[in-house]
């Protein structure tokens, strides 16, 4: 059982878009720069927030997610990687009480932090209002008995105007009124479902925001609250080891996307990730027994990954060779024929799948889901589960049929994932903390194939 006094704070708000990255990440840095080391996290399945985390913080973003992990394992997660920080800072998602089904708060940021114990402060855009702020945060902070909202920051707003609400808040709801945030032109633009790239951005931005910061925003009151966090509980999983086997992980700017936690669970079983880039590199790496493809943005690299064929030959013959591979979303499209680069344009892509990546003009199958196995596969029998989420403009001509997808409430259900053989590929991202031995029959396959 490990029990310890982790100083933590969380940034929510209302919305999307309401300013938490920005306050989360400027506030990271700032405490970073009083000589703090702090542990980053992010509410919800979210994988491009933990990067800007990790250029803020200089450590990885680890995600907290109610529909991937039990109350338990919640707070497992979390004390594994806030034990030897000075502060954890808690990014929210969505709007505070978004959760899972539009009727519920169930796995939404309130949910996260009312299992961790965490005070919360509310980023709230306020341009184009003055008295009515008040009636935003009361409904907000009094919507639940305990919502744990202990501070309130205003986002858009001038020096002048905040001076004139700060007593105005802190007297009709008795909130403190924590700093506020200018309007900014050093922000993080918005791609598809989430934010640009920590490399696609002025290397500055996140150092100038927490400059603003440090005097816009009590920092000292920030501190206090996380503080206040009351000791918290949790008991340490023990995962089987495996034995050790070398695991080649794409990683690059169009191959981005991984929960540190799956990768922290096969490392526990005796993997060792070999990072290599379909972009730059020539073959897989020398001494790999299995491949991993996670999702990220091969769309926007299609010509430099179309053009290095001796990748694309190196991992068409490791998979069809039997080498085991794990592909998600954005590695799924890699693996076909081609993809979809504009309307009748393709770029040739590796070939293991004998179908097109195709562009669509709106989300396809979005959320969360239950992914259960039709048939059995080397990974999961027949009616295993395992937790999933998907996030993707683009489809494919086959997504595969090996497996169902169960939206929460059973409201929509769709086939999909390759299982032949050794390779499981499709658009959905899994979870392997919902379902350990997926992860354990990887790395066995991983080691035959090694012998």
């Amino acid at each position: 059982m490990m029990s310890k006094a982790i100083p933590r704070i969380a940034f929510v708000s209302a919305m999307s878009g309401g300013g938490k990255t920005t306050a989360a990440c400027a506030v990271m840095r700032a405490f970073v720069n009083k000589g703090l080391s702090v542990s980053p996290f992010k509410c919800g399945p979210d994988y491009i927030d933990p990067m800007h985390h990790f250029a803020a913080a200089g450590r990885q973003g680890v995600n907290l997610d109610p529909f991937f992990l039990s109350p338990a394992e919640l707070r497992e997660v979390f004390c594994e990687n806030a034990k030897d920080a000075d502060i954890a800072v808690i990014e929210g998602v969505m709007g505070y009480y978004d959760g899972v089904k539009p009727d519920s708060d169930k796995a939404s940021t309130y949910d996260t932090l009312k299992t961790l114990g965490v005070p919360a402060v509310l980023v709230i855009p306020a341009r184009g209002m003055s008295y009515t702020i008040i009636s935003v945060i009361n409904g907000i902070v009094g919507f639940r008995n305990d919502s744990n909202i202990k501070a309130v920051i205003l986002s858009g707003v001038t020096e002048m105007t905040y001076k004139m609400l700060k007593p105005v808040i802190e007297r009709e709801t008795g909130t403190a009124a924590a700093g506020y945030i200018p309007r900014l032109e050093n922000t993080v633009e918005s791609r598809h479902l989430g934010l640009t790239m920590p490399w696609e951005n002025d290397a500055d931005v996140i150092e100038k925001n927490a400059e603003m910061i440090a005097e816009t925003v009590d920092l000292g009151l920030i501190l206090k609250l996380a503080e206040s966090a009351p000791s918290i509980d949790a008991e340490k999983s023990e995962f089987l080891y495996r034995g050790h086997v070398k695991i080649g992980v794409a990683y690059d700017r169009a191959f981005c996307f991984y929960y540190k936690d799956n990768l922290d669970i096969l490392k526990s079983m005796g993997a060792e990730p070999v990072y290599f880039s379909p972009i730059e590199d020539e073959n897989v790496p020398d001494g790999v027994s299995g491949l991993i493809f996670g999702g990220g943005y091969p769309e926007l690299h299609s010509e430099a990954l179309s053009k290095n064929t001796p990748m694309l030959k190196s991992v068409r013959g490791c998979i069809e060779s039997g080498m085991p591979c794990i592909a998600e979303c954005g590695g799924f499209m890699y693996l076909h024929e081609r993809i979809e680069v504009k309307k009748g344009c393709f770029a040739d892509m590796a070939g293991v799948i004998k179908a097109d990546a195709v562009k669509r003009d709106r989300l396809v199958r979005f959320g969360y889901a239950e992914l259960s196995a039709i048939r059995s596969c080397v990974y999961l029998d027949r009616g295993e589960t395992v937790r999933i989420h998907e996030f993707h403009y683009w489809d494919s001509t086959d997504n595969g049929s090996g497996c169902i997808a169960v939206k929460p409430g059973g409201r929509r259900s769709w086939e999909c994932v390759h299982t032949e053989g050794t390779l499981f590929a499709g658009f959905p991202h899994i979870y392997l903390r919902s379902e350990p031995r997926f992860a354990e029959r990887f790395i066995d396959e991983c080691m035959r194939y090694g012998k």
